[in-house]
């Protein structure tokens, strides 16, 4: 069995494929499976993992007759993993050669650790380093209201949900869902059941580029990327993810003094974020609309009403 199940979902991710194995296969701390699963990609990704698997014993190939969405071969890994420790990993990402061996360090020695990652760098598409990522979140404050809080309302990029995590606190939470942002409501999931290491040193290397999922259009083709039987729907993203916070409050083991905490945290996130809500009305309001003749003739309309109730002519 081995300590570290690491798990890869890949779809179409021949470009950068290679470095991001290569990274994990370099690794000083070697006891580990690492897990492929492909979402039936059209390009070279199944050949480039084919032969990795035949060249390393601890390489699994796992592929899926239909792109089944990012969402369902993310949470697909973690049945397939029998590790003491699991890890996603992306296709286009670099974990440096002390990642594992460093992550590992922590969780042995601090149990009450849910998830530990290193600090990260950013590189282009050429694998050039051009900036560090730094957000000033309190992972491993002792508060779970101070860890859940930061998470949800600081403004960051969902780097750490990439780290080492402890699969049976995983399991009892919600995983990745098929809504947009659910790798941030899961990371502030799991900081409600302990804290979040972070390694002082950089070991990871986010790679950013044009294909990227965090570059597509949040309400089509990144929506369409978690679930591709989503793509078209309508969505109030923003509220969706106002309500999966507080499912994952309701889920969490806290003490009511905690619980509560968390929630006044939830409205600072909601007064935050009070345009974007107003907006998921309006966006879902007109894609109703449009759907029938009826519909669109009523949004007309609706555009020519000004401020002061009055109708535009035309």
């Amino acid at each position: 069995m081995p300590k570290v199940s690491i798990g890869l979902p890949v779809y179409n991710g021949e470009n950068y494929l290679e470095d991001a194995i290569r990274s994990l296969r370099d690794q000083t701390f070697a006891d580990f499976e690492l897990i492929l699963s492909d979402n039936a990609s059209t390009d070279g990704t199944e050949a480039i993992c084919r032969r990795h698997a035949a060249e390393d014993p601890r390489i699994r190939y796992h592929r899926f007759d239909r792109n089944m969405g990012a969402a369902h071969n993310f949470n697909h890994l973690l049945d397939l993993a029998t590790g003491d420790y699991f890890k996603w990993a992306a296709h286009d990402d670099v974990c440096g050669p002390r990642y594992l061996e460093a992550c590992v360090a922590v969780m042995d020695a601090e149990p009450d650790v849910v998830l530990c990652h290193t600090r990260s760098a950013r590189i282009d598409a050429q694998g050039n380093v051009d900036g560090e990522y730094d957000y000033g979140v309190r992972y491993d404050a002792p508060s779970p209201a101070q860890r859940f809080g930061d998470l949800v309302v600081i403004r960051h990029h969902c780097i750490n949900v990439f780290g080492l995590i402890r699969p049976e606190v995983l399991r009892r939470t919600g995983m990745i869902g098929s809504y947009v942002a659910s790798d941030r409501v899961l990371l502030a999931e799991l900081a409600l059941y302990g804290r979040l290491a972070e390694v002082p040193e950089i070991h990871f290397y986010r790679r950013m580029h044009p294909q990227a999922s965090s570059a597509l259009d949040e309400r089509s083709d990144r929506l369409a990327w978690f679930d591709p039987d989503l793509r078209g729907k309508i969505t109030l993203p923003n509220w969706r993810v106002l309500g999966e916070y507080r499912r994952a409050l309701d889920r969490a083991p806290l003490p009511a003094r905690e619980r509560w905490a968390c929630r006044r945290q939830l409205l600072t996130h909601m007064h935050a974020r009070r345009r974007y809500l107003q907006y998921d009305l309006r966006q879902a309001s007109k894609m109703a609309l449009n759907r029938s003749w009826a519909g669109r003739a009523v949004y007309k309309v609706i555009r020519r009403i000004k401020p002061d109730g009055s109708v535009q002519a035309g």
